[in-house]
């Protein structure tokens, strides 16, 4: 069977050239933008193996916003999934991004097919390699010892025993489904299944005789009678994951679960009774869900019985060394080689990283400093284009823009004012630019320059193109002729 892809660009021409490449060793999938993509994605047979995405996608194709957004609906909807990026030769800082956010590996424009080809063909090979056998990574332990991740395991002991329904909270790639794993562990039904769901990875008209099961006849092909996870759960948990990815008028259904155990299967009129115990697990803030009408309080209530927040990465000191060594022993191990050793220079900026992609990115990073660099010993200069650039204009916690340069200047690295001066202007063209949702006339007030000056600045970046240059929708004073 060949590995699924999907494939998301809004050029036709570069979609249709990489299908014809590549529709001999793939199951191909297309999109043009975020929302056909994520469609797209619950529509395949299974989960892809593999995603070529483009950063540039509608509405704003000149930016990445779209792009790095389609990351992480990937990630929530297809976890195991490996995003190879489409990037352009000038995109070094958006395509460090993109590595953080979860992305395995990066294209530049153009590429030759049999280079794509190869390079599809070794992320496949490292998937199957990071892939979780059985009894594979300490049994989903939590790995660390500082006070956060104490607290998490303080918290996870005393409410482990309880049979009622517990709501972890926590950013993309933190360890939440570990955290479920470990209540299940650690509690009385151990010995009964744990099954999981993520919400956001099946179209919405499918969650409800996926939770419930249905009845033979009760909707086309629906061939015969089928059980769904609360009935497979029977004694044991059920791990509701992405739980604000669930449809409004399904929420209640699930508030009648927790209320008092019944539901039905779609297409029956028999009341049947779960005794699984509920746990979910989002990266949203259902509270302001709450406030915009897209969740319950009622279910929100329901299901925070017990509240458990995953700390991010950034929290945890010195553990980011203790997941370093866990997940370079494992994968050297898989591998066969040698694992790969961090200098002084590496490990300070290993400890100085911030994971904005939390303990998924950090993995991510192991399994290609093990892929290039097993059994020899890493440098900073090594390290760094793994890293994400800490967006311009910002600086780190508790520090002010003065301490934040005096740090630069005084750290010995390569530093050029003009460049840092470009990094800082892209980043407020960018803002303004989606702020106004592609108006160039908008995006020109906000930042209180002519429009003329806007694409002036644009073009000194390299990153003004055809697509930059169109006239803004609904915008009579962009037609050509009328630009001031």
């Amino acid at each position: 069977m060949k590995p699924r892809l999907l494939l998301v660009d809004d050029d036709p021409l570069i979609t249709e050239s990489l299908a014809f490449v590549l529709g001999p060793d793939f199951e191909l999938a297309c999109a043009s933008d975020r929302a056909t993509a994520v469609a797209a994605l619950r529509d395949m047979a299974g989960p892809p193996d593999l995603a070529l995405i483009d950063l540039g996608l509608p509405p704003a194709s000149h930016l990445p916003t779209e792009g790095f957004k389609l990351i992480g609906d990937l990630l929530a909807h297809a976890p195991d999934v490996r995003i190879v990026v489409l990037t352009g030769q000038n995109e070094e800082s958006n395509a460090r991004r993109a590595r953080a956010l979860g992305a395995a590996d990066l294209v530049p424009k153009p590429c030759e097919p049999d280079d794509l080809r190869a390079l599809l063909q070794r992320v496949l090979q490292s998937r199957e390699l990071a892939a979780t056998p059985d009894g594979a990574e300490d049994g989903r332990v939590l790995i660390g010892d500082s006070p956060p991740m104490r607290k998490l395991r303080s918290q996870i002991d005393l409410y482990a025993s309880s049979g009622f329904p517990a709501l972890i909270e926590g950013e993309s790639g933190s360890g939440k489904e570990r955290v479920a794993f470990s209540l299940h562990h650690l509690s009385p039904r151990a010995r009964e299944p744990f099954l999981a769901l993520n919400c956001a990875a099946i179209s919405p008209t499918l969650v409800e005789p996926t939770l419930f099961g249905y009845a033979k006849g009760a909707f086309t092909g629906a061939v015969q009678s089928k059980a769904g996870y609360f009935e497979d759960a029977a004694d044991g948990t059920l791990f509701l994951d992405e739980i604000g990815e669930l449809p409004v008028d399904l929420q209640a259904k699930l508030l009648r679960v927790l209320e008092n155990g019944e539901y039905q299967r779609v297409g029956e009129t028999q009341t049947r009774v779960s005794r699984a115990r509920i746990v979910a697990a989002t990266n949203r803030d259902l509270r302001q869900e709450i406030r915009q009408g897209r969740f319950r309080a009622d279910l929100y209530h329901r299901l925070s019985v017990f509240s458990i927040a995953v700390p991010p990465l950034r929290e945890l000191g010195e553990d980011r060394l203790k997941l370093l060594e866990h997940f370079r022993r494992v994968f050297s191990e898989r591998a066969g080689t040698q694992p790969f050793v961090l200098d002084g220079g590496a490990r300070a900026r290993w400890l100085a990283y911030a994971f904005p992609g939390n303990v998924r990115e950090l993995r991510n990073i192991v399994i290609r400093l093990n892929t290039k660099f097993a059994g020899y010993t890493v440098t900073e200069a090594d390290l760094e284009p793994e890293l994400a650039p800490a967006p311009a204009g910002t600086v780190a916690a508790g520090e002010d823009r003065l301490a934040a340069a005096r740090a630069e200047l005084a750290s010995g690295r390569p530093f050029a004012l003009d460049s840092a001066l470009r990094a800082v202007e892209s980043t407020y063209l960018d803002a303004a630019i989606e702020l106004s949702q592609g108006n160039m006339s908008q995006a020109a007030r906000l930042l209180g320059i002519s429009r003329s000056t806007l694409y002036s600045r644009l073009e000194a970046s390299g990153r003004a193109g055809a697509k930059l240059g169109a006239p803004d929708a609904a915008d009579p004073a962009a037609a050509p002729g009328n630009r001031n």
